[in-house]
């Protein structure tokens, strides 16, 4: 019987990846962003093919005001996180699909861990699709990554 081989990523990513369906809501992404707590939602179809990454950065960023403007208009922080949180309600129902990185950086499960090192810190991402045949399999975060440089020691 073999080993297995230890510098594969397939050793080390998470297949339990959080995902959301390419036709939610802002609203539904949201509430798994909160709910799971991690930074980015793996797209899916319905058919759990990979299209994609959505990022919580995006989805805040989509009901971000320009704070300077509120500021310089003699507006308050206050007055500008009121505005935050209605774009925000007003953003709820409208769909995911034009915040979505469609193109990814992707990784597959059998490309060598020292890969996905240099991509998380190169590209300064902290989780990357693992993809294999176009489906989702699991991702791989620099905790991951830790772990597997931490357990060859």
């Amino acid at each position: 019987m073999t080993e297995p081989d230890l510098s594969k990523i397939e050793n080390y990513m998470v297949v339990r990846a959080i995902r959301i369906r390419l036709n939610s809501n802002i609203n539904h992404a949201a509430e798994i962003v909160a709910l799971s707590r991690v930074s980015d939602l793996m797209v899916v179809d319905d058919d759990n093919n990979f299209r994609g990454v959505l990022s919580e950065g995006d989805i805040l960023r989509t009901a971000m005001p320009d704070i300077d403007e509120i500021l310089e208009e003699g507006g308050s922080l206050s007055e500008a996180f009121d505005v935050f949180l209605n774009k925000g309600r007003n953003l709820s129902d409208l769909p995911i699909m034009p915040l979505v990185i469609e193109e990814p950086i992707v990784v597959a499960p059998d490309d060598h861990i020292a890969r996905a090192a240099v991509i998380l810190l190169d590209r300064q991402i902290r989780l990357l699709p693992v993809v294999e045949a176009g489906k989702l399999v699991g991702t791989i975060s620099r905790a991951d990554v830790c772990r597997a440089v931490v357990g060859t020691l």
